[in-house]
């Protein structure tokens, strides 16, 4: 099945995401476009980063007019927020959700590879892991996610999932045990237009609208409800614990030391790490350790 990489990044990642793109091009195949998705601001800096297979998406190609970046009045214009007439001012990592899911719609790929703009591709890879053998899509989905969640975060993954399902009218059970955010996932464009298209039905409103209406929002947690609840996995997906890539999610920066460790302990089918860019580790020490220069 023919499948598009994306990323949705920002300036502030740019030399991880220009690293990102280096690890693709000496690892992964089987992809027919890396697409990366910015805003308007970022356009031109990302433009550094196309090529044969790679192209920049400006989001004002996939938003509406009535929501846009501005600076942060509350940071003194160090941070942006994303103004909106439907709905309150949103984050970054909201917008960049949102982008991921129109992006989703519009692919003519039958499959779309999310991947955040702080992993690095460490071992060859071919996309097409991403398909079974019988032509299903593999979803990301670990059983009893909160139970290994400790708070305030399992709150908030909770509300994530009620919300979902809020948005795709499932009303039993109001919240999900399982989890199905990773940095390195597959979605089914095919699927990704349905559940848009549940949204709608559910809400009476554009799908993009209703979504936007909220910052309680995670776009894995609301693809994987309506894939596992609504159109069924028995018909499109084989659902799968397996994580391809190991993330380091927080704490002090790593050193070369550490980092080496992190490293040395992939396991075999993880083909990835992401070191989440809040941490301060070296994209210098990264490139390095990934053998990327």
């Amino acid at each position: 099945m023919n499948s598009a990489i994306v990323t949705a990044s920002y300036r502030g990642d740019f030399e991880r995401c220009r690293l990102l793109c280096e690890s693709i091009d000496a690892h992964v195949r089987g992809h027919s476009r890396h697409i990366l998705l910015v805003e308007p601001r970022d356009v031109a800096m990302f433009r550094a980063l196309e090529g044969p297979k790679r192209e920049v998406v400006d989001e004002r190609e996939l938003f509406p007019w009535w929501l846009r970046s501005v600076p942060d009045p509350t940071s003194f214009g160090r941070r942006r927020i994303w103004a909106s007439l439907k709905g309150p001012p949103l984050r970054g990592w909201h917008a960049q959700q949102l982008r991921r899911i129109e992006i989703g719609r519009r692919l003519p790929e039958a499959v779309m590879i999310s991947v955040d703009s702080d992993v690095v591709f460490l071992r060859p890879f071919d996309t097409q892991r991403f398909v079974e053998d019988d032509g299903r899509v593999r979803l990301f989905r670990r059983p009893d996610w909160f139970a290994g969640i400790a708070e305030p975060s399992r709150s908030e993954h909770r509300g994530w999932s009620k919300k979902a399902g809020e948005l795709l009218g499932i009303k039993t059970p109001e919240i999900s045990d399982h989890g199905y955010i990773s940095t390195l996932i597959a979605w089914r464009t095919e699927s990704v237009r349905a559940m848009a298209e549940r949204i709608e039905a559910v809400t009476g409103k554009k799908a993009f609208d209703a979504l936007a209406a909220t910052r309680q929002l995670s776009e894995c947690t609301i693809y994987g409800r309506f894939v596992e609840e609504i159109e069924g996995l028995d018909r499109h997906h084989a659902a799968s614990p397996e994580a391809l890539c190991s993330v380091y999610w927080s704490g002090a920066a790593l050193d070369g030391e550490t980092l080496s460790r992190f490293v040395g302990g992939l396991e075999s089918q993880q083909v990835a790490i992401g070191i989440q860019s809040f941490t301060g580790t070296s994209t210098d020490l990264i490139r390095r350790v990934a053998g990327l220069g």
